[in-house]
This record gives C-alpha cells, structure tokens and sequence, in this order.
C-alpha cells in the first residue's frame, strides 16, 4: 500500500513540476515573441517606408546625359536607396501588359514620359524632406512633374507612431499576466507541499533552510520552461526570415541574444521571487490554517 501512494505522490510531484515548466514555456514564449516584435518594429517600419516609390518624369526635350547625370547624383545621395530609370517604351510595355492590349495601335503614338523611380532610406521618408527634395527636383529645367504618394507618407507616420505606442502599452500589460500566471502555477506547487514545508518548521529547521530547495526547484524548472520557450522563438525568427527575406531579422545577433537571455533571466526572476513569498507565506501561517 506504501509503495502504490508513494508511487501516486510521485506521479502528482511530476504531473505538478510539468504544468509549472508548460506555464512558464507558454507564458515566456508570448513574451518573447511580443519582445522580438518590440525591438524590429522600426525594421518592419523601415521595410516599408523604402517601398515608397518619387517618380521624376522628364520632358521630352529631356537629353540622355542630364537624365543620366540626375541619377547618378541621386544614386550617390544620403537620402536614396535605390532608383530605376523607366523609359517611355518600358512605361508603354509595361501599360499595355496591365490593360491587356496595345494602346498605341489606337493612339498611334506613345503619350508616356521617361521617368526615375527614386526609393529612399527610411530615415529621409517624412512629410518635410521629401517635400524639400521634390521640390529641389521640380526645378531642373529637364525635369516635367516629380509624383509621390504624399498622403500615404503621412499616413505611415502617423500609424507608425501609434503601433509604437500599443506594443508598449501591451508589452507592460502581457508582462504583467505572465508574472501572474507564473506566479499562480507556482503557488499551487507549493501549496502541495505545505505540510512538509510546516513540519520541517515544527523540527527548528529555518526559514531559510526550508525555502532553500524550494526556490532551486523552481529556478531549475524556469531555466527549462524559458529555454523551451527560446528554442520555440529561434524556430519563429528562423520561420519568419526564410518567409520575409527582406526584413533580414536574424542580422542583429547581438539584439536576439539580447530578447534571448532577457526571456532565460525573466524565467528565473519570476520563479524565484514567486517561490520565496509562495513559501514565505505557508510558513507565516499557524498549523490550523492549512487546512484552509
């Protein structure tokens, strides 16, 4: 009969410590992720502020050596990224293939402009400056109409700054449910042993002496919930870079051990800090309190 209970005590000790490794995995791996999403915020926003596309169109009386001059100077400009020359009979092709027929057999000619397609660093994609250099643009004499999506621009900024602002208010708020259910998981493994925890008291061991193995089995036990959870947010990084290549996530190494460690150490934070008031508690209380 011994032997059966103990080996039930055994499977509820085990069945225990796996739900608290489960708890903490899950938990930090939300975390984690919301954390990796934190710092490639201006990643992902920077990705986007370079598809912004100025088109400069020219005139016909446009000479191949000004048209080739500009975008040599923008080519080697801080603010440009990269540019595409489009010719008139490019611009007619590519029109042609989106309409599905040749609009020049109606037309008899090709109304379409050259243009230079010019993408910006995402430092230069505001309002003001690629106003100033559109304008700085409009006034070369070769140069017909400089078109951007000056309303798109703004927008981005705007939508931008208010991201920014909900994944920090949400960070805070998903931290702090983490501390929580870690924190409850914890307290119910404690509370299992709450009458060795008394007895071990009523024999004059310390509080200390008690809470020794206690808080260790935890901390092992956070070490492995958050190690599981870093390895399931290597596999999401890995996942997400082989599918959003141009993001390029996994260059900053130094930032993912960063976000990495962070998720390791918060396991071992809140599991000791839960631990020691979890069995703080049980031995503040009076043997008639158990109970309850």
């Amino acid at each position: 009969m011994a032997t059966s209970f103990e080996r039930y005590q055994k499977r509820r000790l085990i069945s225990s410590y796996f739900s608290v490794v489960i708890s903490i995995f899950l938990v930090l791996l939300l975390v984690g992720a919301l954390g990796l999403f934190v710092v490639n915020t201006k990643k992902v926003a920077d990705h986007f502020k370079e598809q912004i596309a100025m088109s400069v169109y020219f005139k016909e009386s446009a000479k191949k050596i000004e048209i080739n001059q500009l975008e040599k100077s923008l080519a080697l400009s801080d603010y440009s990224k990269s540019t595409n020359f489009v010719s008139k009979e490019i611009a007619a092709k590519s029109y042609s293939e989106q309409i599905g027929e040749d609009f020049m057999n109606f037309i008899g000619e090709n109304p379409l402009q050259s243009s230079l397609d010019v993408y910006f660093e995402a430092d230069y994609v505001s309002e003001d400056k690629i106003a100033e250099i559109a304008n700085n643009l409009s006034k070369k004499n070769f140069v017909d109409d400089v078109v951007y999506d000056q309303p798109l621009i703004a927008l981005l900024d705007k939508n931008i700054q208010k991201i920014s602002f909900w994944i920090l208010i949400s960070s805070i708020i998903l931290t702090f449910i983490a501390v929580l259910l870690i924190n409850s998981s914890i307290r119910l493994s404690v509370y299992s042993k709450r009458f060795t925890i008394k007895t071990m008291q009523m024999v004059g061991a310390t509080k200390g002496f008690i809470r020794r193995p206690f808080i260790w089995k935890s901390i092992r036990l956070g070490i492995i919930g958050s190690l599981l959870a870093v390895a399931g947010l290597a596999v999401l990084m890995y996942y997400l870079n082989k599918n959003f290549p141009d993001l390029n996530l996994l260059a900053d190494k130094v930032l993912l051990g960063a976000v990495f460690g962070g998720v390791v150490l918060l396991g071992i934070i809140i599991t000791w800090i839960s631990t020691f008031f979890a069995t703080q508690r049980f031995l503040n209380l009076k043997t008639d309190e158990l109970y309850y």
